[in-house]
């Protein structure tokens, strides 16, 4: 059965982090995504786990989109033997592309500008800006300190339980974008 899914946006680090599976987990994503005929829509970015899941993606022959703010550019931050390299002026207009170019959207391991736009497209679904599904690749175990933060803030009647029932969380990349294939 073909996926719904045409294209996937991956927010992930910009940085490679310590443990070296993470690397290869956001490889072995991007790679994943290209045998499956789903493209990825990423940050742009040429290092860390960005660089990674494109490669992954490349390698296998598969659609690459990245989108990019100028500054980064300048930086010499971006990466130009992509399908596609969408270069914008802010980081809000890069998210809202990258945005309108997915059919959902998945979270790898990264830092405080992976979880803003993770957060960011989660909450817009929540209040029916658009009605594209969200998950986490939970490899390792890495987003289960955050679950935790989660399940406090529904305890606290901060987040609604179905919000948070609302968001796919898998290990593998089978279930992630089988679980956001359901949801469209």
């Amino acid at each position: 059965m073909t996926s719904p899914l045409r294209r996937i946006a991956v927010f992930c680090a910009s940085r490679p982090g310590i443990d070296d599976s993470l690397m290869k987990a956001a490889y072995d994503a991007g790679n994943w995504l290209a045998r499956n005929d789903i493209g990825l829509v990423y940050g742009g970015g040429g290092s860390g786990l960005m660089g990674a899941v494109s490669s992954g993606a490349l390698d296998a022959g598969g659609e690459v989109i990245g989108v990019i703010p100028q500054s980064m550019i300048d930086r010499e931050w971006g990466r130009h033997d992509l399908t596609r390299l969408d270069v914008v002026q802010t980081m809000h207009e890069r998210k809202a592309l990258m945005a309108d170019h997915a059919d959902a959207f998945l979270c790898l391991p990264g830092g405080l500008g992976t979880l803003e736009e993770i957060f960011e497209v989660w909450t817009w679904r929540t209040l029916g800006y658009h009605d594209k599904p969200v998950g986490f690749l939970d490899t390792g175990g890495f987003w289960q300190p955050m679950l935790e933060v989660l399940r406090a803030m529904v305890a606290n009647d901060f987040v609604h339980e179905a919000t948070l029932k609302d968001i796919v969380v898998e290990q593998t990349m089978d279930a992630a974008v089988a679980g956001l294939a359901e949801r469209v």
